[in-house]
This record gives C-alpha cells, structure tokens and sequence, in this order.
C-alpha cells in the first residue's frame, strides 16, 4: 500500500487509498487519538494494536471491513503516537485500558462493538470481554494470551518463562528509555525485523514507526504497558469469555509459545481456533488477506 503523507506525518493521512480521517476523543480522563472510517450507522468494528505499534499496524484490514459494510475505529492506545500519554504507571492498568475502549464505543453512539486485538491490544481484547461483556458483539484475538491460559504457561512451561525475558528487563527505570533512544530506535526496529518473516516490513513503513515511536513521551508510554502488568496484575471477575471467540495464532511466535492458543481458546464458551503456521507474531502483516478474510467471516456470522 502506498503513501502520501507529508513527511514526519503519523496520522491518518498515511493512508491515501482510503476514506479515513483523524478524530480525537476523549475518554475515560484522556485524550486519544483514532482512526475512523466507513459509515456512522454501520456495525461498529474497533481494532486494538499492540507493542510497539501504532494504529498503522491494522491498516491493511480497514478498507476491506469498511467495504464489507462496517465502521471501524482504531485507536493509538494510550501512551501511543498521537495519544495522550500519562506519567504514571498505574495509569496503565488492564482494567484501566479496557475502560478506555469502553468508552471510546460510546463516542459512537454505540453500546456495544466487534472487538479485534492483536499482541497487547488482543490483551485488551480479552479484558472486555472477561470484564465488560455487554460492551462486547464478537471477539478476535491475534497472538495475545488469555490472562488465566499465560499465567499458567508461565508456572509450568519453562519455554515460556524463558521467551518472556525481556519483560523482565522492561521492569527497569529508564535503561530501556535510554537504550531505545540511543540507537535512533534501532532495538524497536530489530524486534520488529528479527521476529517477522523476511522484508515483512518495508524501510518506508519503518519510517513510520520512528515517527511514532519519537513522539514526546511515547517510548516511556508505551513500556509503561509492561510495568503495569507486572505491577498490577490483571484481575478480571471471570475467567470464560461468553461472547463468539475467534483466535487466530501465528505458530512461529518467537514470544508465546503455541500452547497459549489452545489453553486460551478452550475458555471460551463459543470459541475457534485458527492456527496458521510458518507465520510469525506479526500474523496481521505476513498474512492480511487470510486475517481479513477470517474477521470477515467471524464478524458476518
């Protein structure tokens, strides 16, 4: 997909094929930015991207959701790009995050939405609907474990426990701040190359994530994710998800090991399982026709 957009731009002008428009909204005490496309009295779809992406990383799933007749919101969550990015690590709480999609739905007009995350953002995804069911029509989760499912992985798997090191060293005050911004990002950029299948993403688009990842206060926002965790467990009130659950899994995950997706899927009432091997965790950009098609099919049953 090509761009257009004015240099150092990180806004919804990164996309000049589609309708799209940058809006900020309000909610839950801070300000966000979100992408929004497609008709207001469409079905409502939202898109929760994760570390260390941006809104940009779903874009290849927006135009064909809004031809399939939806409106799409997708927000830079916060401490992300254009969002609001609040000092304290409390601020980033599970429980917290959650109650920002729940009020971004609401600045629809909406009651509820399909809700689709990937990697933390799918993190959020599962809050909602473990926490804030009514607030939840369908559910897609890419690559993001069932809070109970990773828990258990942690204290039984060693694999994982091992692949789940550098949260660790993103427990540290200011170090990985220092070490992101010592290297122009580089430590981003080779975690987004080294852990994606070869020329998945392009010298442009990482561009894109430099300009996002530089904005004022963001590195620090966006690790604050991870200290939250560990500081503030996440604690939702139920462990099963009742709302349709699609979960779709790149095996070549060099994060979370595969069994997180057949132990999270088997908490949900009326869940699927897709497994799609020789992908990694970037399920959504090595492989956005089959992951469009799958939301496609979930959302319209």
């Amino acid at each position: 997909m090509g761009s257009t957009a004015p240099p150092g731009r990180t806004d919804a002008s990164l996309l000049s094929t589609i309708d799209v428009e940058s809006t900020r909204r309000t909610v839950n005490g801070v300000r966000l930015h979100v992408v929004a496309a497609g008709d207001e009295t469409d079905p409502l779809v939202v898109l929760l991207h994760g570390f260390p992406e941006f809104w940009y990383g779903w874009r290849a799933q927006i135009e064909p959701l809004v031809a399939a007749g939806y409106r799409v919101l997708v927000p830079d969550q916060r401490g992300y790009n254009l969002s609001e990015k609040p000092a304290a690590v409390r601020a980033y709480q599970q429980r917290v995050l959650a109650r920002d999609v729940v009020e971004l739905v609401e600045t629809e007009g909406a009651a509820s939405a399909h809700v689709v995350g990937h990697d933390w953002g799918g993190s959020v995804a599962w809050e909602l609907g473990l926490s804030h069911p009514d607030v939840v029509d369908r559910l897609a989760i890419v690559n993001a474990p069932h809070p109970t499912a990773y828990r258990e992985q942690l204290r039984s798997n060693p694999e994982q426990l091992r692949r789940s090191w550098y949260v660790m060293a993103f427990q540290l005050p200011w170090i990985p701040e220092l070490a992101c911004r010592a290297t122009d990002f580089g430590v981003l950029e080779r975690a987004l190359r080294e852990t994606s299948a070869t020329g998945t993403f392009t010298e442009e688009e990482l561009a894109h994530y430099r300009r996002a990842w530089g904005q004022d206060g963001a590195i620090t926002g966006m690790l604050n994710w991870y200290r939250a965790a560990a500081r503030y467990p996440p604690s939702p009130s139920r462990e099963r998800v009742a709302a349709p659950t699609l979960v779709v899994w790149g095996e070549d995950d060099t994060a979370l090991v595969p069994e997180l997706a057949v132990e999270g899927h088997r908490y949900c009432d009326d869940g699927r399982l897709e497994l799609l091997s020789e992908t990694s965790h970037w399920v959504q950009h090595e492989r956005p026709e089959r992951v469009t098609d799958l939301l496609l099919d979930h959302l319209g049953n």
